[in-house]
């Protein structure tokens, strides 16, 4: 099977039935090299899936090519807008721009004031990316935005002050044990603050419900029970994502810094831990995303009676959302 089947428009290149497949997808999605695509290359590839789509391509155009066009397109410009997205806030530009948090959220020996800065900018980058690439189908208030930022940041800062101040106080921790214990409290504070916000971002989902498709794309009928399975499925990978990002780095440090090396060196700490955090980033958002399909699929004996009666299909598919 060559590199690039045959060219689908608006759907991926890799099996999304498998993990390995949805794996290979967002490698491609969070590709930091769309981040430097020229206007004229981004005009360029929108004008050849236009192309496409009316049938006028010119001869020799190649299935590479359109991938590539898709992918470009894809990275910078919203499905339902159709505006550009800021670069700090595309998921190509989520690595590149949040692994500074990520070291700052892990720098050892952390003020009352640090651990509040460092968890207010995580959480207030998590929320512009959230709102950049949402569901745009149906317009929502901005207040439902400022409502999930406020909450995400409020619960990440309670957090994370809360387990200082209870470690500072723990007598029987020895200054070492203290600060490794020290490391890891991000972990909690961004895991609660990440399912707070997807909760509080969406909680319109399961008041309303959310679109259920049959095989041919065609809905079929709005279910609380299928938006509940879609807030659960991504706030499971938004507690798997910051795993090893946060729990990683600390204890690979930890090792790190009993070398002979970054004993005499102390300058080479920063730079290093820069380059462990950058490498637990990148190693685990395109993991936690992958964890379930975009679209995913639900029986429906467990939605609510109405559906069933509405559709012979045994399975239904909805939307996930990232």
């Amino acid at each position: 099977m060559s590199e690039y089947p045959t060219f689908q428009y608006g759907k991926s290149r890799f099996d999304q039935n498998t993990f390995f497949g949805r794996f290979r997808h967002f490698l491609d999605v969070i590709d930091p090299s769309t981040l430097f695509v020229t206007e004229k290359r981004l005009q360029e590839s929108i004008q050849l899936l236009d192309r496409f789509r009316q049938g006028t391509l010119p001869p020799g155009v190649t299935d590479a090519q359109l991938w590539q066009a898709q992918k470009i397109k894809q990275a910078v410009i919203h499905p339902d807008t159709g505006e550009k997205i800021l670069m700090p806030f595309r998921m190509s530009g989520f690595i590149p721009f949040g692994t500074p948090v990520v070291v700052g959220l892990l720098l050892p020996n952390q003020t009352l004031a640090s651990t509040i800065f460092w968890q207010w900018l995580n959480q207030s980058h998590n929320a512009c990316v959230n709102y950049c690439n949402r569901n745009a189908s149906k317009p929502a208030p901005v207040s439902k935005f400022v409502q999930g930022y406020l909450g995400a940041v409020t619960s990440a800062v309670s957090i994370a002050v809360g387990l200082n101040v209870l470690i500072q106080k723990a007598s029987r921790f020895s200054p070492t044990t203290r600060l490794l214990v020290q490391r890891f409290i991000p972990f909690p504070a961004v895991a609660t603050a990440n399912v707070c916000n997807v909760v509080l971002m969406r909680h319109s989902e399961l008041s309303e419900g959310i679109n259920v498709l049959d095989g041919n794309g065609n809905v079929v009928g709005t279910s609380k029970v299928a938006a509940r399975h879609a807030l659960l499925e991504t706030a499971l990978t938004r507690v798997v994502l910051p795993m090893p990002i946060l729990v990683l780095p600390p204890m690979i440090m930890a090792a790190l810094e009993k070398l002979p090396l970054l004993q005499r060196q102390r300058r080479l700490v920063l730079p290093i831990h820069s380059l462990v955090c950058l490498a637990a980033f990148s190693l685990a958002l395109p993991l936690a995303i992958s964890l379930f399909p975009q679209m995913s699929q639900i029986s429906v004996n467990q939605l609510e009676p109405e559906i069933a009666m509405a559709t012979d299909c045994k399975i239904v598919t909805y939307n996930k959302g990232l």
